[in-house]
């Protein structure tokens, strides 16, 4: 039944053909939307119109208490679910138990004519681009009678405030005073079918894919999940098509209301659309997709062989695609995935790490990708980009290959020769154990950290700007410097040496892992014992544990360490506490992004963590950890060494060996220096930059010194230089890191949109088992703790860490853990040599390890051979 009744406009009511985007505050986003959709040519939309925000506010203004109700419920956590539900329900009764004024109403009822109605919501908050609130507001099909419909209209004004409604809004920072409700009227379709239809696929991602569900009648049997539906999946044509089951199909009742009709069989299996209707459709999709600026989620319906269009939003999922102006394909790798920081970084932060490194890269959902597609269109850099990222994670190489196996991205002909590496990146020779080269090397970076302090204290305007831009080249020049890469590579490749030497002469398993132990001059490891201590410090003062007991309840005032002074043994625990910070005092989660909270800022994120080792460890545990590893790595020297000497030709074995392990034990701890001396420039320029941002504050420029980190380096120069800065490109860089924060990173993607994670193609593996990288040799069970920040970290001697990332951060947690499990990481990152160097078993890139394993249940980590067990709640 399709009613062509016109409709008319008045003080509340608006024709939905009037509308566009400029409107959303009045109509909200679906009316919006419908408003453009109906003026695209060939795209068809169900007339009707929309009573707007205008008629909301009035509804609500007599709805008893509501203001009052509305303000108490914004004063709700996301985290208080109980709370929120409670609210939600006080204010959905009142509303529907309170009148709609009575010009309102006839209003609506006029506009409504015969026949059956749809009636839908249309937030203010529904079907933006950041947030598609899909599902989360009331629906109300074939409302037959003008009374019903006005009755209706208020249901759905109150289903602004269901449950799912207010949780969704909660957890993306929606103020609920600010939420306003539209309503939709329009005319009611009966279809022979409908469906959904995705202009990029909702499983890849891929752009070039239009994914298109359908089944018979109403599409509320597909969106309730009643029915299999048919899926055809349309690129360049018909690629795939599965026809699903359809055993029933939900249609208009005559009176009101629906009913669900039994498919005839002999229909069930029969394909809703043909083939050419499935082009149509996806060439109507794409007309879409154009005009609105974005991959749609599109709801669709067909009746009397014409397709209606009922609704387009958003696809608010989709991981961005990095900006190209080639027109050439590209096939992009995460760097946050080889840097052990996977979170979206700031413009600032993004800014930054980009001039710290002389690889090109690309940006996508604040992240940072490097592309690789030249490398892998020729045969011979092809094998060395899979063997290399492949032997740092496998998952990579795997997402790699299967888009080369899936052709059509990589060009069959290779480009013209890439340009040459810079000077120092080429595999260096062959190195002496030179203790001294490492020495020279670390006061080289003291001595450069330290004139960069002093040079950069008194800098304001144009002058630090520009102090900037030299000393990022000078920072980039000293982490490819050729000594400094060379003494890295000696320390990797004397592992390598070791691991494959000792598996082919003794048949011994990942020998280096404990080699490594307590190898001297790891800063990263030193911090992490460095931190057992401060809790000697502290453990004797009961009052100075209570109250950071306390502390970490209620949060850490400004003047904390300093605090402490007025506690019994206070001055022996600030002092104790401040000389950690003054030597690590740089770091923190995600330290890359120079925007991140520093220790030397934040110190009570360490709090929880030193409060474990202060519960966990004993007196001098960081002394008797360092020592336990040194003689362990001394014994299984001798061990090595013992055997090597019986097997034929034992004693130029021996000797090589013996060589080999004296370079790994002099070089291994230098490659976690060169990161820390550069963190330590990074605070340098941090504070700096917000001694410029707090004078930008004070002129009015900036509303927040904080602001400073949503704009990019060269962008920040601008306005400190001009006094200018534009306020909207702020507030959406703001809006974009919220809605990047959201977004998962894929370990490849491509320039079509298409995410690749990778599997692990092993059977080597006991059933049920999470598969990944074994990263740290041995065997631990224990209490899983899923830790997704380490300033909340509740750790005890035996527990296993399970979290997404660990970077050299997270070190100070690892004293305490027995083992360690993270999604992301390789053999040479940070967090698997710092496992090694403490002898933490560790299996690293378990995919969707942190949803997988549950906090508290008791696990089986096997590091030798890369496998997770869960055993036991």
């Amino acid at each position: 039944m399709v009613d062509t009744a016109s409709t008319t406009t008045g003080r509340w009511v608006h024709d939905l053909r009037e509308l566009d985007r400029s409107r959303i505050a009045l109509v909200g986003g679906k009316a919006a939307h419908l408003g453009e959709l109906s003026r695209i040519e060939g795209v068809e939309v169900p007339a009707g119109y929309c009573v707007s925000t205008d008629a909301f506010r009035l509804f609500t203004a007599q709805v008893p208490a509501f203001d009052e109700l509305v303000d108490r419920l914004d004063g709700l956590a996301a985290d208080d679910p109980a709370g929120l539900a409670g609210l939600a329900a006080q204010i959905r009764a009142a509303m529907e138990s309170a009148p709609v004024p009575d010009d309102l109403a006839a209003e609506i009822a006029a506009a409504a004519g015969g026949g059956g109605r749809a009636v839908r919501s249309s937030a203010t908050a529904e079907d933006l681009p950041t947030a598609s609130s899909a599902g989360q507001q009331d629906t109300y099909l074939n409302v037959v009678g003008s009374s019903a419909v006005v009755g209706h209209v208020r249901s759905c004004w109150a289903s602004l405030f269901t449950e799912r409604a207010v949780a969704y809004r909660a957890r993306h920072g929606i103020d609920h005073r600010t939420a306003r409700m539209a309503v939709i009227v329009q005319e009611m379709v009966d279809p022979q079918g409908s469906g959904v239809l995705f202009t990029a696929d909702p499983v890849s991602s891929n752009r070039t894919v239009v994914a298109v569900e359908a089944c018979f009648g109403l599409g509320e049997a597909l969106v309730s999940g009643r029915v299999d539906a048919d899926h055809h999946t349309v690129r360049d044509g018909i690629v795939g098509t599965t026809i699903g089951s359809k055993a029933l199909a939900v249609r208009p009742s005559p009176g009101g209301g629906t009913w669900t009709d039994a498919v005839d069989p002999r229909m069930q299996r029969r394909p809703v659309l043909t083939d050419a209707q499935v082009l149509e459709l996806a060439r109507l999709g794409r007309r879409i997709e154009a005009a609105l600026g974005a991959p749609q989620d599109i709801e669709w319906c067909l009746a009397d062989g014409r397709f209606r269009i009922l609704q387009s939003r958003p696809i608010t999922t989709l991981f961005p695609v990095p900006v190209t102006t080639d027109g050439r394909p590209h096939v992009y790798v995460s760097v946050g995935h080889q840097q052990m920081m996977t979170d979206a970084m700031t413009p600032l932060g993004l800014s930054v790490w980009q001039r710290t490194t002389p690889r090109q890269m690309a940006e996508a959902g604040g992240r940072l990708f490097v592309d690789v597609v030249d490398q892998l269109a020729s045969p011979v850099t092809r094998e060395l980009v899979l063997g290399g990222l492949g032997a740092s994670d496998p998952l990579i190489r795997d997402a790699l290959q299967t888009v080369l196996d899936g052709g059509g991205i990589v060009p069959d002909v290779p480009p013209p020769a890439p340009p040459q590496p810079p000077a120092g990146a080429a595999e260096p020779a062959p190195i002496d154990a030179d203790p001294a080269l490492v020495e020279e090397l670390v006061a080289h970076w003291r001595a450069s950290l330290a004139a960069v302090e002093r040079d950069i204290a008194e800098l304001r305007g144009p002058e630090l700007f520009d102090f900037l831009e030299t000393d990022l080249g000078e920072l980039q020049r000293l982490l490819i410097e050729p000594r400094s890469h060379q003494v890295i590579m000696a320390g990797m490749q004397a592992t390598w040496w070791l691991n494959d030497r000792m598996r082919e002469w003794l048949g011994e398993a990942n020998a280096a892992d404990t080699l490594a132990r307590s190898a001297p001059g790891n800063v990263t490891s030193e911090m992490g014992l460095a931190l057992l201590d401060v809790a000697d410090a502290i453990r004797p003062h009961p009052a100075v544990v209570d109250h950071l007991r306390t502390a970490v309840d209620r949060g850490f005032p400004d003047g904390f360490p300093g605090e402490l002074a007025g506690l019994p043994g206070g001055h022996d625990a600030r002092d104790a506490i401040l000389g950690y910070l003054d030597r690590y005092g740089a770091r923190c989660v995600g330290e890359i992004d120079i925007a991140r909270p520093r220790w030397a800022e934040r110190p009570g994120d360490l709090v929880a963590v030193l409060l474990g080792n202060v519960d966990n460890a004993g007196p001098g545990a960081g002394r008797r950890r360092f020592e336990q590893g040194r003689q362990e790595a001394a014994a299984k020297e001798q061990d090595l060494l013992e055997r090597l000497r019986a097997l034929p030709d034992g004693a130029r074995k021996a000797d090589e060996t013996a060589a080999m392990i004296d370079r790994l034990r002099t070089f291994v701890g230098y490659r976690e220096y060169p990161k820390f001396a550069m963190i330590g420039r990074y605070f340098a320029y941090k504070r700096a930059l917000l001694r410029e941002a707090d004078r930008l504050v004070r002129d009015g420029v900036l509303g927040d010194r904080e602001d400073c980190f949503l704009l990019r380096l060269d962008e920040l120069h601008d306005v400190a230089r001009t006094g200018r800065v534009d306020d909207t490109l702020v507030h959406r860089r703001r809006a974009e890191l919220d809605r990047f924060r959201a977004l998962t990173p894929p370990r490849v993607l491509t320039s079509d949109g298409e995410t690749v994670a990778g599997t692990y193609r092993r059977d080597d593996v006991p059933d049920g088992a999470l598969i990944g990288l074994p990263a740290s040799t041995g065997e631990v069970e224990g209490r899983a703790r899923v830790v997704p920040d380490l300033a909340a970290a509740d750790l005890r001697t035996g527990d296993i860490l399970v979290t997404a990332f660990t970077d050299p951060s997270w070190s100070p947690a690892f004293v305490t853990v027995a083992g360690l499990v993270t999604e992301v990481g390789g053999l040479m990152t940070h967090g698997a040599v710092i496992a090694r160097e403490y002898g933490l078993p560790a299996v690293v890139g378990v995919a969707g390890a942190t949803r997988l394993i549950r906090d508290g249940q008791w696990i089986r980590v096997d590091g030798t051979s890369g496998h997770v067990r869960i055993l036991a709640e």
